[in-house]
């Protein structure tokens, strides 16, 4: 009876190790850090695929983050990075684009705005545009027209309201600069929450605007799939530092919508062209592009 007893509490105790082991295993959704807009509780860290030798064979040091909304399913190389704050840079044209039209301070796409005369390093910016041609040209001076227009106090509102990073805009004097020196930050973790609010018509803005900037986004588009996508950059206009790199949006493939956020250290011109490189190898990884 001895022998019986003390074999089966041996067995309870492997029986509860072996418990405690697994349970830690499927663990790893706990080190994606909570926020003000949370992802669903269900959401798994795929942790087999492997995007980090995309990083090492273009020789690049960043982080990318993607969620499959139909799914629940996350992939992510660099978490510790997708949980850090940046400034926006050009991805909060997105946001400004939005804000602009429900102010009523550009009437929508095709609204032109005069150049100011002033030469720029990038050529395409030195003529009139509109916020289509703006939003893909990424033109600086067109966005800091509609920020002054829009002024501080609508601006603060706004981006408080869309729950935008951290919601710091800054000073008066920040208003045309705030998302590219100023306090505004935001993570990789929020830009993904941000784009599911747009995605979702969650945001608090008309459904016009919110389909016009839908419209503007449209980076690519075939039978298969469509990118709707902003990129930002850091550091080349103003000499910054830490020069930083951004592409983020989201993919339409079928019924499933995969939002991504791509952040990486631009230390040359090779490596501004590599965020979108590095975001469709991952998608290629997982097979969807």
């Amino acid at each position: 009876m001895n022998r019986i007893v003390h074999f089966a509490i041996i067995t309870l105790v492997v029986l509860s190790c072996t418990s405690s082991i697994l349970f830690h295993t499927i663990q790893p959704a706990s080190t994606l850090p909570k926020s003000a807009i949370e992802l669903p509780d269900s959401v798994d860290i795929v942790q087999k695929i492997d995007f980090g030798r995309h990083f090492r064979e273009l020789g690049i040091e960043g982080a990318i983050l993607i969620y499959d909304l139909n799914n629940d399913r996350i992939f992510q190389h660099n978490p510790q990075r997708n949980a850090t704050a940046f400034l926006p840079a050009s991805t909060f044209k997105i946001l400004n684009s939005l804000i602009a039209l429900e102010a009523g301070v550009i009437s929508d796409e095709i609204a032109v705005l005069t150049w100011d005369g002033i030469t720029r390093s990038i050529p395409e910016w030195n003529r009139d545009l509109n916020m289509k041609e703006a939003f893909k040209l990424s033109g600086v001076w067109f966005y800091q027209v509609l920020a002054r227009r829009v002024g501080h106090e609508r601006m603060q509102k706004w981006v408080a309201e869309a729950g935008y990073g951290n919601k710091k805009i800054g000073s008066k004097d920040d208003i045309d600069k705030f998302w590219l020196a100023g306090e505004l930050r935001i993570t990789p973790q929020e830009q993904i929450q941000f784009l599911r609010r747009l995605y979702n018509n969650d945001l608090p803005f008309s459904k016009r605007s919110l389909a016009i900037v839908k419209d503007i986004m449209v980076n690519e588009q075939t039978p298969d799939y469509t990118i709707r996508a902003k990129t930002g950059l850091l550091g080349f206009e103003d000499n910054l530092t830490p020069k930083i790199g951004w592409y983020v949006g989201y993919l339409e493939k079928g019924k499933n919508v995969y939002f991504f956020t791509t952040n990486i250290d631009v230390r040359n011109q090779k490596d501004i062209s590599a965020r979108i490189e590095l975001t469709r190898r991952c998608f290629k990884e997982l097979a969807v592009l």
